[in-house]
């Protein structure tokens, strides 16, 4: 884990509200030598003030754990934040305009990169042509990755530049292809480039009140400079702390980078927008049921490998065929290893999109953590939704079921895969609390938990993500609307702000409602985040 030295000032927090469970009613807070020293009342805080290097007046505002974003590519996001974002293209035409704009905006650019796009929501339903970019670019090198970043439009003039370029099919590229083209895209961004796209990544993770990211890096997705420059820059510099994955079989490759983990984006299968997440069934719109990448056999390995190892295994799984291959092959591991010892590991399944009550159980008996993104519900549920194009009213009902998930016992992650959908831990909450599925909602107290010390659980640590004596000082400072306890007899609907609850409240995040603002991030009792003008 790459982190910043912990500072080693004594501040006191007072006049707010800070959401601990020490003390339900608490309104002050303590910080020494990177740590929660003590939370309580105003009346007590008094004690405090001599001894004391700074004192912060909250006037009113909330303090709460800063977040953990359980799965972030960082440099993709910051090249997203820097580069150009297709997300809200409306159609194929607007998307072309950008490209030709962007394209005469950055003459210099050795090759130029863009992410986003998502041609389910366009009239028509057609990406565009390579000869469409080409003409867009003038002939330029381009690469424009799909909004699940599992496959990508390009110009001519990158294939000329992919080893081997030949017999690449015009349309979007999935697969081996998709790996050779992002390879090479990447491959062409400068060092400079990468190391401002990622600080640009980090400090608009700090704006939003996030102290941790979850790098999940790998072969296949970025590089090893990347992934060692990543965190290297998190060790040097104040941001948010950086746990890195790698996503290769390679248990000693993984250590020797760095990575907590030979996990992440180890690919089980696709995604489903690009058809490549692995069915037991075929999609609705395609004859055929996706990709699979790792079978119940190569699953078992690596967890042998890695639980031996002491690190931690994990998979991207999506598909329902993927996540049986995950659970038959982490449950055959345990019977060579030993439940005990699987289970203490704490391996990891990214997005277990498509679940059902025998894999959600089989979770839970090996101790498996869920990194889930409930953005992808928000943004892809529903009815007319993506899922519901690529599956099926009926199977796009079952998806990222977190009630059901929280009921069994499993640990829940909460992250954004971020370019994917964006860093943003109070529209995730929301998201899991309004599912677009009755049924799979979750209280924004069990939400916020799960963004919050669930992500610190996913590495092994249970003494952080929430504000007591001794826990790291990784806090926000919210400007918000007054805090509400959700009645524990309904999920959403009806809410209370009656203190007898005992229970500390949070920012109401009814549809319709302002969103938290971020005031202050520190981490490690060390500030990297004030917003201008407080």
């Amino acid at each position: 884990m790459s982190e910043s030295t912990a500072s080693s000032d004594t501040v006191l927090l007072r006049g707010g509200e800070v959401h601990s469970p020490a003390d339900p009613f608490a309104t002050a807070m303590v910080v020494e030598r990177g740590q929660i020293a003590w939370v309580g009342s105003e009346g007590a805080a008094d004690a405090f003030v001599e001894g004391v290097d700074e004192v912060i007046d909250l006037d009113g505002a909330l303090v709460t754990p800063a977040f953990t974003d359980a799965h972030v590519h960082t440099t993709s996001t910051g090249l997203a934040l820097t580069g150009l974002d297709l997300s809200d293209a409306p159609s194929r035409e607007a998307a072309l305009a950008l490209v030709r704009e962007f394209a005469a905006a950055r003459p210099d650019d050795r090759v130029l990169l863009g992410h986003g796009w998502d041609a389910s929501r366009w009239p028509g339903g057609r990406p565009p042509t390579r000869a469409e970019l080409d003409e867009a670019t003038d002939g330029r090198p381009l690469y424009l990755s799909r909004i699940d970043v599992h496959s990508a439009v390009v110009t001519t003039a990158l294939l000329d530049l992919v080893p081997g370029g030949t017999g690449f099919a015009d349309g979007p590229l999935t697969r081996d292809a998709h790996h050779s083209v992002r390879a090479t895209a990447l491959g062409a961004v400068a060092p400079a480039q990468r190391t401002e796209a990622q600080r640009a990544a980090l400090a608009h993770a700090a704006s939003l009140g996030i102290g941790s990211v979850h790098e999940c890096a790998g072969p296949d997705i970025s590089s090893e400079d990347d992934f060692t420059g990543l965190l290297r820059l998190a060790a040097e510099e104040p941001g948010p702390r950086v746990v890195g994955y790698w996503a290769e079989r390679n248990v000693e490759k993984a250590r020797a980078l760095g990575a907590v983990g030979a996990a992440g984006d180890l690919f089980v299968d696709g995604a489903l927008g690009s058809h490549t997440a692995c069915l037991h069934e075929p999609y609705a719109d395609a004859d055929h049921t996706g990709t699979a990448y790792l079978d119940a056999d190569a699953v078992a390995a690596h967890v042998v490998a890695c639980t031996e190892a002491g690190l931690q295994a994990g998979f991207h799984a999506i598909g329902d065929a993927a996540m049986t291959a995950v659970v038959e092959g982490v449950r055959a591991a345990a019977e060579k290893t030993g439940l005990a010892r699987v289970r203490a590991a704490r391996h990891r399944v990214e997005h277990a999109e498509m679940l059902t009550p025998d894999t959600i159980a089989a979770l839970a008996e090996l101790g498996l953590t869920a990194s889930v993104q409930p953005a992808f519900d928000a943004l892809w549920g529903g009815e007319d939704g993506m899922y519901a194009q690529r599956l099926g009213e009926r199977r796009a009902r079952t998806l990222n079921p977190f009630a059901a998930l929280l009921r069994a016992g499993v640990p829940l992650a909460f992250g954004s895969d971020s370019p994917v959908t964006p860093l943003d831990p109070w529209g995730t909450i929301r998201a899991a609390a309004f599912h677009r599925t009755p049924e799979h909602r979750v209280s924004v107290r069990a939400a916020f938990t799960a963004h919050t010390r669930g992500g610190w659980r996913a590495v092994g640590r249970d003494d952080a993500g929430v504000l007591v004596p001794g826990a790291p000082a990784d806090y926000a400072v919210w400007r918000t609307d007054e805090l509400v306890v959700q009645a524990p007899d309904d999920r959403v609907a009806r809410w209370s702000t009656d203190p007898r609850s005992g229970t500390p409240g949070l920012p109401d995040l009814s549809p319709g409602t302002d969103l938290p603002v971020c005031l202050r991030t520190v981490v490690g009792g060390r500030t990297v985040f004030v917003r201008p003008g407080e």
